[in-house]
C-alpha cells in the first residue's frame, strides 16, 4: 500500500528527509510544509507555515497523507504530534510532554541527574540577579579564570549557549540571556554548568520507546570559524562516520546513556518516540551528556541519511507502531560522508538576503553529491538565499579525505554574494584516524 508524506519544517534537515522518503517504495508523493527552493524540486512544496496546527493537519486529511514526519523542535515542543495525533494521522515524532527533553533544558538536566546519567555539574537559576551573585561569590576577580558554560533554559536556534572563560564573560552572557533576553523566553531560567573538556560527538538513535535503533557517530561543527574559533552557529558542517568514538565507547553510550533516558522517560510518563539526538562530550572520565535534542540534528541529519540505504519510511512507520523489535537493524553505505554548510556573509550575525544563487545544478550533477537547501527559496525564476545557513553541499567517498575533496569540489561550482564556508570540515577525523 503506498501513501502521501508531509514532512513540516524548511530547512536542511527537511530536504534530506524528503530526499530520502521520495526513495521509498511505500510513498506516492512527498509535501513540505513550507518547505524551500530545493523541497520544491525533490517534493512538493506547500504554503502553510509550521506552527498552523489546523492548516496542517486539514491539508494531511485532504490529501490521503499516511506519514507525517516533524522535523524542527520548535513544533514539537509546542505539540503539533499531539494535535496531529488526536485528529487521528500517523505522526513520527515524540509527543509535547516527551520533547521537553529539548525544550527545557533544566528539565533535561534534572532528569539526567535523577537518572543517574553522566553530564556536568550545573546550578539553574530563575533570577539573573541570583546567578550573577553565584558567579561573585565564587570568583573576586574580573580575570578569574571560570570555565564555565551559561545556558538559557529554552529553544534558541542552538545559539543560547555561552562558554566562559572568565568572571566578566559569565557576568555578560547572564546579563545577555536573563536580563537584556537577547534569546527571548528562552531565557526564563538559566543554567551555569561546569565546562567540560575533549572531543564533542553527536550520537542519534531511533526509538519506539522499547527498542532503540543507535545511527553511526556523526561530529558536528558549531563554531563559524575554522579550527572552532567564533561564535556559535546551528552548524557550519558535519561529518559520518566519526573515528573518534569507537565500538567499544558507543556500547558504552547506549548502556550509560541512551538506555537509561529512554526508561526514564516512561518512568516520568513521558514515553519517547522519534529520534533521540544525545551531544556528548567525551572527556577523561567518560562520555558525557552535553544535551538532548528530540529530532536529527541539521546537518548531522545530511550525512546520515546520505548513507542510509534501510528505507526510512518503513523505519518511521515501523517506530509508530512501537515496532522497532521487529526490523532487523539498518543498513548503512560503509562509505563515509560529509556536509559542508555554505552562509550566507554575517551569519551568525545580521545578514543580507535575496542573493541569486547559481551553480547548483553543476554541483548536483556531480558524483556522489547531493545539495541540500536550507535557507533558499525561488524569486522569478532564480534560488535566493533566505537564510543563514543556506545550502548543506554533501558527498561521499571511499575515505574521509576523499569525501572531503569531492564536497569541496562542489562548493567551489556554487556562487552568489558573500557566500562562504569552513574549509576543515572533517579534518577532526583526519586527526582522530591519524591517532589511532
Amino acid at each position: 500500500m503506498s501513501y502521501n508524506v508531509l514532512i513540516v519544517g524548511s530547512g536542511g534537515r527537511e530536504h534530506a528527509i524528503a530526499w530520502k522518503l521520495a526513495q521509498s517504495s511505500h510513498v506516492r508523493e512527498v509535501f513540505v510544509a513550507p518547505g524551500n527552493a530545493g523541497t520544491g524540486v525533490d517534493a512538493t512544496n506547500v504554503d502553510l507555515a509550521q506552527d498552523d496546527h489546523a492548516g496542517l493537519i486539514q491539508f494531511a486529511k485532504n490529501n490521503d497523507v499516511g506519514l507525517v514526519v516533524v522535523g524542527p523542535e520548535a513544533p514539537l515542543v509546542a505539540g503539533l504530534v499531539d494535535d496531529m495525533q488526536a485528529a487521528g494521522l500517523r505522526v513520527f515524532g515524540p509527543s509535547k510532554v516527551a520533547a521537553e527533553l529539548e525544550g527545557s533544558k533544566v528539565f533535561c538536566k534534572n532528569l539526567l541527574r535523577s537518572a543517574d546519567i553522566p553530564t556536568a555539574d550545573y546550578q539553574t537559576f530563575r533570577s539573573p540577579d541570583d546567578a550573577m551573585r553565584y558567579i561573585k561569590d565564587r570568583f573576586t576577580e574580573p580575570s578569574d579564570p571560570v570555565n564555565v558554560v551559561v545556558k538559557a533554559d529554552g529553544l534558541a536556534a542552538g545559539k543560547g549557549v555561552i562558554v566562559c572563560e572568565n568572571r566578566s564573560q559569565a557576568l555578560d552572557a547572564i546579563d545577555r540571556i536573563g536580563a537584556r533576553k537577547e534569546f527571548g523566553a528562552a531565557g526564563k531560567e538559566i543554567i551555569i554548568e561546569e565546562r567540560l573538556t575533549g572531543p564533542e560527538v553527536s550520537v542519534l538513535a531511533i526509538t519506539d520507546g522499547e527498542t532503540i535503533l543507535t545511527l553511526p557517530a556523526a561530529q558536528d561543527h558549531k563554531p563559524a570559524g575554522d579550527g572552532d574559533t567564533g561564535p556559535n552557529t546551528g552548524g557550519m558542517g558535519a561529518y559520518c562516520p566519526a573515528p573518534v568514538l569507537d565500538e567499544e565507547t558507543l556500547a558504552r553510550v547506549e548502556s550509560g546513556i541512551l538506555v537509561p533516558v529512554v526508561h526514564a522517560m516512561k518512568r516520568s510518563r513521558r514515553p519517547f518516540k522519534g529520534v533521540l539526538y544525545a551531544g556528548l562530550m567525551l572527556t577523561p572520565a567518560g562520555p558525557k551528556v552535553l544535551e538532548f535534542n528530540v529530532r536529527l540534528g541539521d546537518p548531522e541529519c545530511q550525512p546520515l541519511l546520505m548513507r542510509l540505504k534501510t528505507d526510512l519510511a518503513e523505519v518511521m512507520q515501523a517506530t509508530i507502531d512501537g515496532r522497532l523489535g521487529e526490523l532487523d537493524g539498518l543498513e548503512f553505505d560503509e562509505r563515509p560522508s560529509i556536509c559542508v554548510v555554505m552562509a550566507s556573509e554575517g551569519y551568525p550575525g545580521e545578514y543580507e538576503k535575496g542573493h541569486p544563487i547559481k551553480g547548483i545544478a553543476d554541483a548536483d550533477a556531480m558524483e556522489n553529491v547531493k545539495v541540500f537547501h536550507a535557507g533558499t527559496k525561488m524569486v522569478d525564476g532564480n534560488v535566493v538565499n533566505a537564510g543563514g545557513r543556506v545550502l548543506g553541499v554533501t558527498a561521499m567517498g571511499d575515505t574521509i579525505s576523499a569525501a572531503k575533496l569531492q564536497a569541496y569540489k562542489a562548493v567551489a561550482k556554487i556562487r552568489w554574494q558573500g557566500a562562504w564556508c569552513r574549509k576543515d570540515i572533517s579534518d577532526k577525523a583526519l586527526v582522530s584516524v591519524s591517532a589511532t
